[in-house]
């Protein structure tokens, strides 16, 4: 947390760090409508450089990018589906439908995007508000949840299969993120030397005797109403990449396009609703410097060199991590996406351990390792430990799959 108050204060306890939840959810969709300014570059380049040597069709960047589709609907092939633009028979006009039959994602139906973006906008804010009143560890074991609430939504909602062997994958996930939260719980505060020879049952008694004392205090309200938060926000996630796991099977775009987008219309709601609640409440007396002082955040976040260059960077990451996110969702799953972002905690436990902000704990690398094995699980990877797991089409595909291959004529 950055200092922007009273920091040469001697007192801790009068230091104001950055807290502002609101801000950091309009820094996000910044960093998402970025996307607009690399679509804008690959333009440029395509119609100024690129065409003075080739005329092959653009990719990826430009209107080429066909990830591969597993959908197997059929279509009538006597159906008109016009690939340049709009068919027209006499008044009655047809969407444009790309190669594998989805209608092209133009005009009104981009109004579409603005659901994701809403349910990003609403988990966001609520992940930052919960960080605010919880440690990391506890903060990282509730998104754990996410995995799951995506694989029962995909189930509900995108009438989606599940097999056992991968809800059993998803439980994996959960418990690895669990373990992972526990050791920063109960091994947060030692020095690097001494939390290889911590003993585990002395300080799980030790926590619990805290745990009991502090039962009765308000930090301990604050500790629930942050996991609530946290909770909460997993729900939204999950809807968002349902939605978005929707929109992209039935709807063609660029997920570049689509970040940003969503980018713009999340942006824009975030931007009401900050000048909504500052005129309610921000500049209020009871309101000055809390959540939503606007005016005094982006005092804040323009007058501190470290907040603004964290903010830049973090613009980046998030605009590039959303087009990486719901390109995983186009040509695998929703839930395949929600394993594999768990995945993160992975790496920046390894960059932390190397920068040394973290100290070598076993029982994190007992948790990761269950990570990393269920999110291999859940996308196939990897086989179940035991063949009578799998489903029975899965074992004579397997089987098939183990002869010799057929050569047609």
């Amino acid at each position: 947390m950055q200092c922007v108050r009273n920091c040469d204060s001697p007192d801790p306890k009068e230091r104001k760090t950055f807290e502002q939840p609101v801000i950091q959810t309009a820094q996000m969709f910044i960093g998402e409508m970025g996307c607009w300014i690399v679509i804008f570059i690959s333009y440029m380049y395509h119609r100024y450089v690129s065409s003075r040597f080739s005329h092959e069709p653009t990719p990826l960047l430009a209107g080429g990018y066909h990830p591969v589709s597993a959908d197997d609907r059929g279509y009538d092939d006597d159906e008109d589906q016009t690939l340049d633009g709009p068919a027209v028979d006499g008044h009655n006009s047809k969407p444009s439908v790309s190669h594998d039959g989805r209608i092209n994602l133009q005009g009104r139906r981009i109004l579409l995007l603005a659901a994701p973006a809403c349910c990003d906008l609403a988990a966001t804010t609520l992940m930052n508000v919960g960080l605010l009143f919880v440690a990391a560890s506890i903060y990282q074991m509730t998104r754990g949840a996410l995995v799951l609430f995506v694989g029962l939504f995909s189930v509900l909602f995108l009438r989606r299969k599940l097999y056992a062997y991968q809800w059993a994958a998803l439980f994996v996930v959960v418990l690895g993120v669990a373990l992972v939260g526990l050791a920063g719980a109960l091994f947060g505060g030692d020095s690097n030397k001494g939390t290889t020879q911590a003993n585990t049952m002395e300080v799980v008694s030790n926590a619990m005797m805290q745990a009991r004392d502090i039962a009765q205090t308000p930090e301990a309200v604050k500790a629930v109403i942050g996991v609530l938060l946290i909770a909460a926000a997993q729900i939204f996630t999950a809807s968002q990449f349902v939605l978005e796991e929707w929109i992209l099977e039935n709807y063609e775009m660029d997920p570049i396009r689509v970040v940003g987008w969503e980018g713009i219309f999340g942006f824009v709601i975030t931007i009401a609703g900050m000048i909504i609640l500052y005129l309610a409440v921000g500049r209020t007396e009871s309101g000055r410097y809390g959540y939503f002082d606007a005016k005094e955040g982006w005092h804040q976040v323009f007058t501190n060199r470290a907040v603004i260059i964290s903010s830049i960077f973090i613009m980046i990451s998030i605009g590039g991590f959303n087009f990486f996110g719901l390109s995983v969702t186009r040509s695998v799953s929703a839930t395949s996406r929600s394993t594999i972002d768990t995945c993160r905690t992975l790496f920046i436990w390894l960059v932390s351990l190397v920068l040394g902000w973290e100290s070598f704990k076993w029982l994190q690398v007992i948790g990761f390792a269950l990570l990393v094995y269920g999110t291999f699980l859940f996308n196939d990877i990897v086989r179940p430990p035991l063949k009578a797991c799998l489903p029975r089409d899965l074992r004579d595909r397997q089987e098939l799959l183990q002869e010799e291959p057929i050569e047609h004529m």
